[in-house]
C-alpha cells in the first residue's frame, strides 16, 4: 500500500511524454492517467483524456484511499485550467489584434466605394462610359486610326463627362432628398450617408474638374456636349421658378433624351472624328442607326424610371406620366416602344449591303426582342422591387446595344 501511494505522488509530480499508467498492488487494475505534450517551453495535458476523473474516482474507491483521488483532481483541474485559459494565460499571440487595423481600413474603404457608387448612380455611369466607347469607335475608318491617340483622347473625353455625370446626380439627389427617403432611401444623402454640405462641395468640384479637363482638352465637341448637358440637366433637377423640368412629362423628355443622345454617342463622334482624326464628319449608316435606335432607348429609360418611384412622386406633386396613365400602362408602352426599335434594327439589318452584318444584325435584335417579351411577362407590376430590378435589365439591353451598332454597316 505505501509503495502503491509513493507510486502515484511520484507520477504526478513528474509527468513524461509518455502516457502515465497507475497500477494498484491489491487490484491490479489499470487506469490511463494523462497525455502530456510540450508547447512554448510549457508541458500541457493532451486532449482525449475525458475519463481520467471518473477512472481514478473509481481507483480511489477501490483502494479507500482518499488522498489519490486528491492528487489526480488536482492535476485534471490544472488540465481544464490551461484548455479554457484566454489567449494571455496561455502565452499564445492574440490574433485578433493583429488583424484589427488592417481589417478595419479595409472596411472603411469598402464603404467609402460603395457610397460613391450609390452617389454616382453607377449603372448610369457604366451607360456613358459604353456610349462613348462605341461612339468613338464609329468614327473609325480604318484600323490605322486606332492608335495610342486614340485611346488617350477616348480616356480624357471619358473623364470630363465622368465629373459632369457626378455633378448631374449630385444635384439630382441634393434637389431630392425628401423625396429619395421615401422611393431610395439607400441613396448617401437621403440614409444621411453623407451631409448636405458634403453633397454640395462634391457637386461644386465636380463641375469645376469637368469643364476645367474640357477647357484643357479645348475640344469643340466636347465642350459644347458639356455646355448644353450643364444647361438642361441642372433646369431638369434645381427647383427654381420655370425649372425643375422633372415635374411634367414632356418637359422630362424634352430635356433628358437630347442630353442622353449628345453625352453618351453625339459628342464623342464628332470629337474623335473632327477633333482626333481631323476628318470630316458626316452622318453615315451605323451613326444613323445609333441615333434612331439610342433615341428610343433613352426615351424608354426616362419614362420608365418614373414607374417605381410613384409613391414619392405623388407625395412631392409631380404630374408624370406613370401617375397620369397608371404603373401598367406606361410599362407597357415602354415594352412596345422597345419592341418597334429592335424592329427597326432587324429592317436595317435585313437592308445592310454586307452579308455578315445582315445575318449579325437581325439574329442578335431577334434574339434581345424575345428575351425582352419573356423577361416583362414575368414581372409583378404590383411589386416595387421587381420593376426596378426590369429597370436595371433596361440599362443590361442598353449596355448590349453599344456592342451591336459596332456591326451595323
Amino acid at each position: 500500500m505505501a509503495s502503491s501511494t509513493s507510486k502515484l505522488h511520484l507520477l504526478a509530480s513528474f509527468p513524461s511524454s509518455k502516457p502515465i499508467s497507475i497500477t494498484t498492488t491489491s487490484t491490479g487494475s489499470h487506469a490511463v492517467k494523462a497525455t502530456w505534450h510540450h508547447k512554448n517551453g510549457k508541458k500541457y495535458p493532451k486532449e482525449k483524456t475525458c475519463n481520467e476523473k471518473s477512472s481514478l474516482l473509481l481507483l480511489s474507491l477501490q483502494n479507500n484511499q482518499k488522498h489519490h483521488y486528491t492528487i489526480c483532481d488536482k492535476i485534471i483541474k490544472r488540465k481544464y485550467f490551461m484548455t479554457n485559459a484566454t489567449p494571455t494565460e496561455s502565452n499564445e499571440p492574440d490574433e485578433s489584434h493583429q488583424a484589427y487595423f488592417p481589417k478595419s481600413i479595409w472596411i472603411s474603404i469598402k464603404d467609402a466605394m460603395h457610397t460613391i457608387q450609390k452617389f454616382s448612380v453607377f449603372y448610369a455611369l457604366i451607360g456613358l462610359l459604353s456610349g462613348i466607347l462605341s461612339s468613338s469607335l464609329l468614327a473609325v475608318e480604318s484600323l490605322s486610326d486606332i492608335s495610342p491617340k486614340f485611346f488617350i483622347s477616348t480616356l480624357q473625353f471619358m473623364t470630363a463627362y465622368s465629373f459632369m455625370q457626378l455633378y448631374l446626380t449630385g444635384v439630382n439627389h441634393l434637389a431630392d432628398i425628401e423625396i429619395d427617403k421615401i422611393n431610395k432611401p439607400y441613396r448617401p444623402l437621403a440614409s444621411s450617408k453623407i451631409s448636405y454640405g458634403g453633397g454640395v462641395a462634391i457637386v461644386v468640384a465636380s463641375l469645376f474638374m469637368s469643364f476645367g479637363i474640357g477647357l484643357m482638352i479645348g475640344s469643340k465637341p466636347l465642350l459644347w456636349g458639356l455646355v448644353l448637358i450643364f444647361l438642361l440637366m441642372t433646369g431638369y433637377s434645381v427647383n427654381l421658378p420655370l425649372l425643375r423640368w422633372k415635374k411634367s412629362t414632356m418637359a422630362t423628355l424634352a430635356s433628358n433624351v437630347p442630353t442622353i443622345l449628345v453625352a453618351y454617342n453625339l459628342a464623342p463622334y464628332f470629337h474623335m472624328k473632327t477633333f482626333v482624326l481631323k476628318k470630316t464628319a458626316t452622318f453615315t449608316r451605323p451613326l444613323v442607326f445609333t441615333t434612331v435606335v439610342m433615341s428610343f432607348f433613352y426615351l424608354v429609360i426616362t419614362l420608365f424610371k418614373d414607374i417605381p418611384d410613384i409613391e414619392g412622386d405623388k407625395k412631392a406633386g409631380h404630374q408624370n406620366l406613370s401617375i397620369r396613365l397608371g404603373p401598367k400602362r406606361v410599362f407597357w408602352f415602354c415594352i412596345s416602344l422597345l419592341e418597334i426599335t429592335y424592329g427597326f434594327a432587324i429592317i436595317m439589318g435585313i437592308t445592310s449591303p454586307f452579308l455578315w452584318s445582315k445575318i449579325f444584325t437581325v439574329l442578335a435584335h431577334a434574339i434581345n426582342a424575345l428575351i425582352l417579351w419573356f423577361r416583362a411577362n414575368s414581372v409583378d407590376l404590383k411589386s416595387k422591387e421587381a420593376l426596378q430590378s426590369f429597370y436595371m435589365f433596361i440599362f443590361k439591353l442598353l449596355y448590349m446595344e453599344n456592342v451591336l451598332v459596332l456591326f451595323v454597316r
